[in-house]
């Protein structure tokens, strides 16, 4: 396999120092033997890791980010207004790391950097909106409400299950809000408690329900849900298994579109990527094969190009 010429490896200082060592040390040894030249920064502050990433955006091939996901939306955003971008792969180093698991990473820390230096990379749609950058999603309702009601200690102590503990506070306070919604050339209009933005395919550690999401395919997947009930997670089913009838969803709406605009009577926080960045109203639109990005196909084939 062709040795990566130069990669930037970007991780969190600001971890307990017995936590960030055994990642390091799970990481760092496997990549350095196949990246010729690897320059490893520990990043203190969210400047720092904004700056770190333009810095060496020019010069390396690769940025290697351990980090969770709040970690790579910041990287994406501070690279993507960028003329030479590199490839970006993910190792898992957060709560959800729902970005790795899309890019197929496994879980294991030493697991993913055998894997990474044995990866492929292909170029993947993102989102943009108003005047920031998303990979995974963009979400108003449930989603953001979920993202400010969980409890930092509780994350810090329980991990992914906070996620669940703050959704389940969060849907026994649900309150539909007033939308309409331009997409595809269609308009839609009513009352819903979310609405999502789909690029990728996991959300909290789970897979979507819904087949169609495919960050390589040019278009971004918008559902509108209008009742948090049983009801709507029967009809989540259906959407996956390709073949319902749109006019026979009642809590659900779905459809892809490239350019999508979301108004809401009142003003709503909108989160990207479990970031809260801006309110709407918003337009969001698709840029096809924006990005690169370190996929696994499968362990232990060497098919690494840049």
């Amino acid at each position: 396999m062709n040795k990566i010429d130069k990669a930037l490896f970007l991780f969190n200082g600001n971890q307990k120092k017995e936590e960030m060592e055994q990642k390091l040390s799970q990481t760092v040894p496997v990549l350095a033997k196949d990246i010729e030249r690897l320059y490893v920064v520990q990043t203190k502050s969210l400047s720092h890791l904004q700056e770190t990433c333009k810095h060496y955006a020019d010069s390396v091939d690769i940025i290697i980010i351990l980090g969770g996901d709040g970690t790579v939306h910041e990287c994406v955003n501070a690279i993507a207004s960028l003329k030479k971008r590199p490839a970006l792969a993910v190792l898992p180093g957060g709560t959800c790391n729902d970005f790795s698991r899309m890019l197929g990473m496994p879980q294991n820390l030493n697991q993913a950097a055998r894997a990474l230096v044995n990866g492929q990379v292909r170029a993947v749609d993102i989102g943009h909106s108003n005047d920031r950058y998303f990979l995974n999603f963009w979400g108003i309702g449930l989603v953001t409400e979920t993202s400010v009601n969980i409890d930092r200690e509780q994350k810090n102590r329980f991990g992914v299950l906070s996620y669940f503990l703050s959704t389940l506070r969060t849907i026994n306070q649900a309150v539909p809000f007033t939308y309409k919604v331009t997409a595809g050339g269609e308009e839609k209009q009513g009352e819903a408690v979310l609405i999502m933005i789909l690029n990728g395919k996991f959300l909290g550690t789970q897979e979507i329900p819904v087949h169609s999401i495919d960050v390589q395919d040019g278009k971004l997947d918008l559902l509108i849900v209008k009742n948090s009930s049983l009801t709507m997670f029967k009809e989540l089913m259906l959407i996956n298994q390709g073949d319902v009838d749109p006019d026979a969803l009642t809590e659900l709406s779905h459809l892809q579109a490239e350019q999508i605009v979301v108004e809401s009577t009142e003003e709503r926080e909108i989160d990207m990527d479990g970031e809260i960045h801006g309110s709407t109203p918003a337009s969001i639109q698709v840029l096809p094969a924006y990005l690169k990005m370190v996929f696994v196909d499968s362990y232990g084939k060497n098919n690494f190009h840049v």
